[in-house]
């Protein structure tokens, strides 16, 4: 599950070095061409993007899978294994928490920040002044610097995301979403296995991959060094050996060791 600056093409490094061993599903989320893009915005949320994991995973056939998700595809990710109990065997979380805090005021202010700029994705779309923005921001610059033809290729890709569907994921989605620190109940119980993974320069993301790291039961922390918020494209080795690694702690059932 892909993240919103990103597409499912994004897992492209990971779905080759994985498909060798796994089947590996990759889909763009709704509002993300070829996947339809809604023209109404009550179709947009938080709700709608854990229910579509589940329709993905109907129409192929699976009926539990290790979920894999980059930032507002970890959150999808997370919401959809606590609402679906069983249906995840595993699950890493690249990238998850921006948004959200404890404060009342960050918080209406990150949703008043995502519905401007949601509403000027609908009205501009990406080729222009968006994906600059987007590209050189202080938790992307980092894939610039590290490889500049890989960051070129991004974004081609992102000048290419529909402005309406994007701009209704920000508003609607990214901005309404909840805490995750409300979860904080529910989340105590979630006894699936769960690697995190985050850039240590992903400053908007720390504080909420620490209280995951505290919260969840069954909970590694895997924090790469000089990274942002992409980080299965910044440093798609180290990421894919520590996914590889986890996998298979799972799967020989020495994750959980109490």
């Amino acid at each position: 599950m892909h993240e919103f600056g990103a597409d499912h093409r994004e897992w492209e490094a990971q779905v080759q070095w994985f498909g060798r061993e796994y089947r590996c599903i990759a889909f763009a989320a709704r509002g993300y061409p070829p996947s339809d893009v809604p023209e109404d915005e009550r179709l947009y949320g938080q709700d709608f993007a854990a229910a579509d994991i589940g329709a993905v995973m109907r129409h192929c056939g699976v009926e539990r899978a290790h979920l894999v998700g980059c930032s507002m595809g970890s959150f999808a990710s997370l919401l959809f294994a606590l609402r679906n109990p069983g249906r995840a065997s595993a699950l890493v979380l690249a990238g998850v928490g921006s948004g959200s805090t404890r404060s009342a005021a960050a918080r209406e202010e990150f949703r008043r920040t995502c519905a401007a700029r949601g509403d000027a994705l609908t009205r501009d779309g990406w080729d222009g002044a968006h994906a600059e923005e987007t590209g050189h921001g202080p938790t992307r610059i980092q894939l610039k610097k590290k490889n500049p033809r890989g960051w070129a290729e991004y974004m081609a890709r992102l000048r290419t995301r529909s402005g309406l569907g994007t701009g209704m994921t920000m508003r609607r989605y990214q901005g309404m979403r909840d805490s995750i620190f409300d979860w904080e109940q529910d989340l105590r119980a979630l006894q699936v296995p769960t690697l995190l993974a985050v850039g240590d320069e992903d400053t908007p993301c720390l504080e909420a991959n620490l209280f995951l790291k505290q919260t969840l039961p069954n909970c590694g922390l895997w924090v790469a060094p000089r990274t942002g918020h992409a980080i299965n494209l910044e440093e798609p080795a180290a990421f894919n050996e520590a996914v590889a690694s986890f996998l298979s702690t799972v799967e020989r059932g020495r994750w959980s060791l109490g």
